[in-house]
């Protein structure tokens, strides 16, 4: 079985969308805070796309993988 790199487009989506709803609505997925991503791991985040987006974020943040996404937020 290959072993696969992080998705390019997903990374590019951390950096670029935004919140859709909640107490951080509007605010970059990349720059939520690691204690609201922390109570999204607790309760479970939502399906589809933006959960896995903010489950992505939260294991880069918990991890300390920030700067993977430095050279998106040029």
């Amino acid at each position: 079985m290959e072993m696969q790199g992080p998705n390019p487009q997903l990374l590019k989506d951390l950096v670029t969308m935004r919140m859709p709803f909640g107490k951080y609505k509007g605010t970059i997925l990349a720059d939520l805070p690691v204690h609201y991503l922390e109570w999204f791991a607790s309760q479970g985040f939502p399906d589809g796309k933006l959960g896995m987006l903010l489950g992505t974020i939260y294991e880069i943040k918990v991890n300390g993988l920030m700067d993977l996404l430095k050279p998106l937020r040029r």
